[in-house]
C-alpha cells in the first residue's frame, strides 16, 4: 500500500516503541503519542513525530493502538478517535493490545458501522522478539482490512496468523500466553530446584535446553533468570493483567485453570513486593523466597 499518510502509534511503552522502530526501519513515517512525555521525546530522538491523539486521528492511517488494557482501547477509540474522525472516515485502527476478547468483539461491532475499519492484531512474543522480527501476529477481523495494510503488518510482525473474527485474535493470544506463562513458571521453579540440589544454574540451563524439557522461554528468559537481569521485555504487571483476563474468561466458560491460579498468585506476590515493573522473569525471585 503506498503510504500517503504516516502511521500513527498510540502508546509508546515497551511494545509501542518497538513497533514504531520497526515501522520506521521499513521506511514508514510514524507519528506517536504517549501520556508519558519522556516516551514522546524518545520517539522524536528515534526519528518519529510526537503529537496528540487528535492530530493522529486527522493525519494518520492506519492507527496502531499499543495501550495497556481494554479500558484504554475503548477510551481511545470511542472517546478520542471517533469524535475527531466522524462517521464514515474509513480509517483503519489496528489494536495490538492484549484485551478482553468479548469486549473487543463488542467494540468492533459498535465502531465498524461508524466507518472505522477495526482489526485486532495482538502479537505473541517479548518486546525483544518483536524487535528482532520474531513476534507472531494473531489477527482477528475482516481479511480485506488485513490485506489493505499488509505492508504495515509485514513491518510489525512478518509472521502472523489470521485467526478469525474480531475477538478471536485475543482469544488465541490469551491461550498462547497461558502456555507461555506456565513454561516460564516451570523454568523458574526448575532453575531454583537445580540450584538447591547443588547444580550450577547456568550449566543446568544448557542441559535443560538440550533435553526433552526444552521450551523457547529457556532462550528468552533463562539467561535473564540466571544473571538476575530483570530489565523489562515484558513487565510483571502486564503478565498479571493477562493472567487475570485468562481467569475471567475461564470463569465465564465454567473452566478451572489450577496451574494458572498458582502463576497468578506468584505474580501478585511480585506486585505486592513492589516489583510490578520488572521483567516477568522476576518470578524466579518469588520462587526462591517460597520455602517450607
Amino acid at each position: 500500500m503506498p503510504q500517503s499518510m504516516p502511521v500513527g502509534v498510540i502508546g509508546l511503552g515497551l511494545m509501542g516503541e518497538v513497533l514504531a522502530r520497526r515501522l520506521m526501519a521499513a521506511k514508514f513515517s510514524v507519528a506517536g503519542f504517549d501520556i508519558d512525555a519522556a516516551k514522546d521525546a524518545k520517539l522524536e530522538e528515534l526519528g518519529g513525530r510526537a503529537t496528540s491523539i487528535a492530530d493522529i486521528a486527522r493525519s494518520c492511517d492506519p492507527i496502531v493502538l499499543a495501550v495497556f488494557n481494554t479500558d484504554q482501547v475503548e477510551q481511545v477509540v470511542e472517546r478520542e478517535l471517533l469524535p475527531v474522525l466522524g462517521a464514515g472516515s474509513g480509517r483503519i485502527v489496528l489494536c495490538t493490545s492484549t484485551c478482553d476478547p468479548d469486549r473487543i468483539a463488542a467494540l468492533a461491532a459498535r465502531v465498524v458501522p461508524e466507518g472505522i475499519r477495526f482489526l485486532e492484531t495482538p502479537v505473541s512474543g517479548t518486546s525483544e522478539q518483536v524487535r528482532q522480527g520474531d513476534g507472531v501476529g494473531l489477527i482477528g477481523g475482516d481479511p480485506a482490512i488485513a490485506e489493505a495494510v499488509a505492508p504495515v503488518l509485514d513491518a510489525m510482525f512478518p509472521k502472523r496468523f489470521h485467526i478469525g473474527e474480531a475477538g478471536d485474535g485475543g482469544r488465541a493470544k490469551l491461550a498462547v500466553n497461558l502456555i507461555l506463562g506456565l513454561n516460564r513458571l516451570a523454568l523458574a521453579e526448575g532453575l531454583v530446584f537445580a540450584s538447591r540440589l547443588g547444580l550450577d544454574p547456568a550449566a543446568f540451563l544448557e542441559v535443560a535446553r538440550g533435553a526433552a524439557s526444552y521450551s523457547q522461554v529457556m532462550d528468552t528468559k533463562g539467561p535473564k533468570m540466571v544473571a538476575g537481569d530483570f530489565s523489562p521485555e515484558g513487565r510483571v504487571k502486564q503478565t498479571l493483567k493477562d493472567a487475570q483476563l485468562m481467569l475471567e474468561q475461564a470463569h465465564r466458560k465454567g473452566q478451572r485453570l489450577p496451574t494458572l491460579e498458582i502463576h497468578a498468585d506468584v505474580l501478585e506476590a511480585c506486585v505486592r513486593a513492589g516489583h510490578q515493573d520488572k521483567d516477568n522473569s522476576f518470578i524466579i525471585e518469588e520462587i526462591r523466597r517460597r520455602r517450607q
